[in-house]
């Protein structure tokens, strides 16, 4: 069962409010799952930006907390980038403050967290890392492309099984400014509302 404060998050975002051209974008999304779920199969998503720092980790776990919140099993989400970083402090953060708890299991450059929406299910684990590093799936998997910088970079990812570009507006452009918290939360919510509306499509068999 979901945290209930993200539980009254879900609740509240609206679909009606994603574009119609949009919704054309994620149609892609949601056929890959679709299909997926038809085959009984492992559903295996990797959400790739160019720094696995902000727009990754947000859709990876918005993603994950979805295909549990609509029963859609075998969900197995992932995130990487072009290069490595490190999990953004001010994105942490916003989750933190949707209602996922999460607790920081290494201190290094590189923090590994423990993300978790429910308290008895499996912990998101969070860290930066390479989208082809041994952490991720080496095939069969969607690769997502949540920033435009990683969609132009990366125009073969081996082992992807479909490419799907998903692109989102950085959030770091407001760091360091008076609106850095809010636009973090807008970002949030604009991938939790799509993420909302692409498995809510989904027909389990």
């Amino acid at each position: 069962m979901l945290y209930s404060k993200i539980k009254a998050q879900i609740d509240a975002l609206d679909v009606n409010s994603i574009a119609c051209e949009r919704k054309d974008t994620l149609q892609a999304l949601i056929d890959f799952i679709q299909l997926k779920v038809a085959n009984k199969a492992l559903i295996n998503l990797n959400f790739i930006c160019t720094h696995n720092s902000r727009r990754s980790h947000l859709s990876q776990v918005w993603a994950q907390t979805m295909a549990h919140h609509y029963t859609i099993n075998n969900v197995f989400c992932y995130s990487g980038g072009t290069e490595a970083t490190a999990l953004f402090p001010i994105a942490a953060k916003t989750l933190k403050q949707t209602g996922f708890k999460i607790e920081t299991l290494s201190n290094e450059n590189n923090p590994v967290h423990s993300i978790k929406y429910s308290d008895n299910t499996q912990p998101i684990i969070g860290f930066s890392k390479t989208y082809d590093a041994d952490f991720n799936p080496t095939s069969e998997f969607a690769a997502i492309l949540t920033c435009s910088s990683a969609d132009k970079g990366c125009p073969l990812i081996s082992g992807a099984e479909k490419r799907i570009p998903l692109t989102y507006d950085d959030p770091k452009a407001f760091d360091n400014t008076p609106q850095q918290l809010e636009k973090y939360k807008e970002r949030s919510l604009q991938i939790a509302t799509e993420l909302k509306y692409v498995f809510a499509k989904i027909r389990a068999n």
